[in-house]
């Protein structure tokens, strides 16, 4: 501590008297232990150490039977009679708040899977800048869109980013970013994708957690051209991307490019042999192919400092003729290298021949901060070799994951937005399927998330008593909005409504089947048997097999969505708050000769996001397309204020996106690892089982047709089987059902 006595009796009286602390002191009390200090308002070293369980929603394999009757090559893993991986290393796709899953990753069992294959060789994230602007997606609907905005859950992760500004985004990036380094192998890479906003912050932060004697390089990649001339500014043009190495022992293998223009290739390409092949002079300096022999073998004078070695590579090299002998034999024999062998120029730190996705490629999916792949190849070649564990934390659509796969690299990625995880899963089926079709090897995937949810804080600046004041004042509104009455008295119930009992699910988490069991074991104890639970969102992957469990044992829980309209006063004074149930799909089993095939029926959706009475009074002369129960109707206002509307949801086949079945659901346990108090791994059945994908059908840019029916399947014995079938809807939401089956 860098002060003297006055000053630190002037920093004591400021401190009882509650006022500001001078910046100057701040410094100075920390001087003695770095040069240079990065502060912001709100600063903490501390960082999440909980290891929550991972659960799995979905294991995803494209069968390999087929292929490996054809001769395919699948020879890497063990796989069953259906042709799916038995063993070895999942790629994981995980959906859920990256702070927690990184915590999980680093503390939990899994770290210790991660270590066995060889540890984390390369991380590559690509955060977001304006988070509120991310999670809402487009929609088409035939030739009109339709915005699905953000979700509650998702407004949540946004006022912790940017409740304070810019020192609350740091909060958020610095508690990540030394997760994400403490979880990096000691010969692993990291690269920080970056635009003009934020980069210095985050290079100064990178610094901090790194050391600024592991920073490699600042990486300037032009991203766009042909924009027009800006106003009152240049046109932003490019991203940064930060590199930085865990120690001095990272991988790396360089890269080249042949992108040089056709002058400066005609430049170095300058002669050209019999055939016309072009070819530059190279010097040869190596001790591998500049033996003095050669030069004597060829009646030349020795080089001065020349290499007495075999004599076998110069030779090939002449018969080859890739050797150039000068008349003057006093010169030096240089090698002929063609412009087929050249690897290229080597890559500088200034990006300009990887151009963005074009609008007819058949990679883009329409998702705002889609990558380019060739970008993540690019990163994935240099700083990682095959085979080795690769992750991205912000997946958005899942360009890391997808390269990664078709390189031969393991992977982990995670998002907390429904809509990418479902847009990753499907991406990354269509890599399964292509590998797949031309013989190549690839993993299984599985899809998680985080069976408990549960934050330290509700509002992070609170004390206990007004958290607790905070929660309360929460359950009051929604209960209201609901028309139920506050119960006391209980753990997990929190009102009634004609002869039902009320939970209300948490604002920031989704309501989870842990949640569900608690509300349960209290219901069966007082003898409760109906529940309605209303959240604004539920954990993905909830089964309708679990809540049809806990009717047959006495509760029977309706789960509810709950309407953003709850936080308008206005809406809830005047009654017209709307709740609507989670969907429901039906299918059917058909008879195919020795087996069976299942076709889906139905689907309905009560998805409320707008009130189309108040975007009626409210819009100008346009059009608008709104979701209100479960329909999506195009609004007209013409000049003369004459409204007219258009249902463009024609029917129910509209508002599938992607189904899947798991022909026999109960044929795998779900096995979850935890840690026991004596901090070993022990594994424990969750009482669920694992939804094996293994058909599915879904909607691409390139493909906007569904199949409704799948494929025979043919049970290797008679008897009775559970199948699972599960819709994801246009906005990303699964809704799940359970089908009896006797074979």
């Amino acid at each position: 501590m860098n002060l003297n006595d006055a000053e630190k009796n002037n920093l004591i009286e400021l401190i009882k008297a509650g006022g500001k602390l001078p910046k100057e002191y701040i410094y100075k009390l920390f001087s003695d232990e770095e040069d240079v200090f990065l502060f912001w308002n709100g600063r903490k070293e501390d960082v999440t150490n909980i290891a929550l369980p991972f659960h799995s929603i979905e294991h995803i394999d494209e069968p390999r039977k087929e292929s490996v009757k054809a001769g395919g090559n699948f020879s890497m893993f063990e796989t069953d009679f259906r042709g799916r991986q038995l063993k070895g290393w999942t790629n994981k796709l995980i959906w859920g708040d990256n702070k927690l899953i990184l915590s999980s990753l680093t503390n939990g069992p899994i770290r210790e899977e991660i270590e066995k294959e060889g540890g984390l060789k390369l991380i590559y994230i690509d955060p977001p800048f304006a988070v509120g602007a991310d999670f809402g997606f487009n929609i088409e609907i035939g030739d009109d869109i339709v915005e699905k905005k953000q979700s509650i859950l998702e407004e949540i992760a946004y006022r912790d980013t940017w409740g304070k500004g810019i020192s609350s985004y740091l909060s958020m990036m610095y508690e990540r970013l030394k997760l994400m380094h403490t979880l990096l192998a000691d010969d692993g890479s990291m690269y920080v994708h970056i635009d003009y906003r934020v980069s210095a912050y985050l290079k100064l932060m990178l610094d901090d957690i790194f050391g600024a004697q592991n920073f490699i390089n600042e990486i300037i990649w032009k991203r766009r051209g042909g924009l027009l001339n800006q106003s009152k500014q240049f046109g932003a043009s490019t991203d940064t991307i930060l590199f930085y190495a865990k120690t001095d022992r990272n991988i790396w293998n360089p890269q080249f490019t042949k992108s040089d223009t056709e002058d400066y290739i005609n430049e170095r390409f300058r002669y050209e042999d019999e055939s016309g092949r072009k070819f530059r002079l190279s010097p040869i300096n190596s001790p591998s192919y500049s033996p003095t022999l050669y030069y004597e073998y060829k009646g030349y004078l020795p080089p001065k400092n020349g290499w007495s070695l075999s004599i076998e590579t110069m030779k090939r090299f002449d018969e080859e003729g890739k050797l150039y002998f000068p008349k003057d034999k006093t010169g030096r024999i240089q090698r002929k290298q063609y412009l087929d062998e050249w690897e290229g120029q080597g890559v500088q730190s200034l990006w300009l021949d990887i151009f963005p996705i074009n609008p007819m490629a058949q990679e883009r999916l329409d998702y705002p901060t889609q990558k380019p792949e060739t970008l993540l190849e690019r990163i994935i070649k240099a700083s990682s070799n095959d085979g080795d564990l690769i992750a991205d934390f912000f997946c958005g659509s899942g360009t890391t994951a997808a390269v990664a796969e078709k390189l031969g690299r393991k992977w982990i990625t995670t998002d907390l937005g429904r809509f990418s995880i479902h847009t990753a899963r499907k991406r990354l089926i269509n890599v399964q399927r292509e590998l797949q079709a031309t013989g190549k090897d690839f993993r299984a995937f599985e899809l998680l998330n985080l069976g408990k949810y549960e934050r330290q804080f509700f509002m992070d600046d609170l004390t206990n008593g007004k958290r607790k004041a905070k929660e309360d004042l929460y359950v009051d509104l929604i209960l209201e909005a609901y028309k139920a009455k506050r119960i006391e008295g209980h753990l997990c119930l929190h009102g009634a409504k004609s002869g039902r009992f009320v939970h209300v699910g948490p604002l920031d988490v989704p309501v989870t089947q842990t949640r569900l069991t608690d509300i349960f074991e209290e219901c069966r104890q007082k003898l409760y048997t109906q529940v309605d639970v209303l959240g604004f969102e539920f954990e993905m992957g909830l089964t309708p097999q679990f809540i049809q469990e806990l009717k047959e044992k006495g509760v029977a829980i309706t789960l509810k969505y709950i309407p953003k309209d709850v936080f308008d006063k206005r809406a809830v004074d005047k009654g017209q708050v709307k709740f609507f149930d989670v969907a429901y799909l039906d299918a059917k089993v058909n008879r195919i000769d020795k087996g069976i095939q299942i076709e889906l029926t139905d689907f309905v959706t009560h998805y409320t996001q707008d009130d189309i009475e108040d975007v009626q009074q409210s819009m100008k002369p346009g059009s608008k397309v709104v979701i209100e129960d479960g329909q999506i109707i195009k609004v007209e206002k013409d000049k003369n204020g004459i409204i007219s509307s258009t249902k463009l949801t024609q029917n129910w086949h509209d508002w599938i996106d992607y189904w899947a079945i798991d022909f026999d659901y109960l044929s795998k346990k779900e096995i979850i690892k935890v840690k026991n108090e004596n901090d070993e791994v022990e594994e424990k059945w969750t009482g669920n089982y694992l939804f094996e994908n293994e058909w599915q059908s879904f909607r691409t840019k390139k493909n906007t047709a569904l199949e409704f029916k799948s494929v025979p399947y043919e049970y290797a014995k008679p008897g009775k089987y559970k199948v699972m079938v599960k819709v994801v809807d246009i906005l990303g939401i699964d809704t799940s059902k359970i089908i009896e089956v006797n074979f």
